[in-house]
């Protein structure tokens, strides 16, 4: 079973605009408490929690001092794939949870689930998915298809809500320094070894400065 997390903290936040001059993105109020937050009370237990930084680095490593978390700040933006290989000195060998920093959810902890159904045998990656319908402030269509075993495949189904465990041993094979996870998803769906799960309760991306009110509108009308 993973026990360590990796989430991702190290955008630019620029389509907040005025919001992330001088604040970085995951430091954001949404209902009271830094969208960072949000996404550490999304983890139920793990030895190892890192996150990686980039934009005014030292707000958050301030914040994030008291958390218990390792901190890795990126001198050139590595994105995630990139990102997450840069961490896995303090991650360890074994599969990882990841997480997005710019998301509210409700329901059960997207940790949790993803543990209760995660079967390495089969998979190299198990990604939490969500409804358009339960999805909120999400721009974008859907990501993925899903079939009756729970495989997926690309296809504008479901929506990727930033959370996954996922193997972490192909990262070595990519030649780019900064890189997407998608270059190692595809790798693993032209194996037909990413599954998905779907979360059931509602869940916020936090992208745009509009989207923080429809969050805090969410958190206060739903069960957290």
């Amino acid at each position: 079973m993973p026990d360590a997390v990796m989430i991702f903290a190290a955008g630019l936040g620029t389509r907040m605009g005025a919001l992330t001059q001088n604040l970085p993105k995951p430091m954001i109020p949404v209902a009271g408490r830094p969208l960072i937050d949000h996404a550490l009370a999304q983890i139920d237990r793990a030895e190892t929690v890192v996150v990686n930084l980039f934009y005014h680095a030292d707000i958050l490593q301030a914040h994030l001092r008291s958390a218990g978390t390792e901190t890795i700040v990126e001198t050139e933006r590595l994105e995630t794939g990139g990102g997450l290989r840069q961490a896995l000195p303090l991650l360890g060998t074994g599969p990882v949870f990841t997480l997005n920093s710019d998301a509210v959810w409700t329901g059960a902890l997207a940790t949790s689930q993803l543990r209760a159904a995660w079967d390495p045998e089969r998979m190299d990656a198990l990604l939490l998915l969500v409804a358009p319908q339960n999805a909120h402030g999400h721009s974008g269509g859907g990501d993925f298809l899903i079939d009756d075993q729970k495989r997926l495949r690309r296809g504008a189904g479901l929506i990727y809500t930033g959370a996954q465990i996922i193997k972490t041993e192909l990262l070595q094979d990519i030649p780019e320094r900064a890189f997407s996870l998608n270059l190692l998803w595809d790798q693993m769906l032209a194996r037909d070894r990413v599954f998905g799960l779907e979360h059931q309760g509602q869940w916020c991306d936090v992208g745009r400065p509009e989207s923080i009110k429809i969050a805090e509108t969410l958190l206060e009308t739903h069960d957290v």
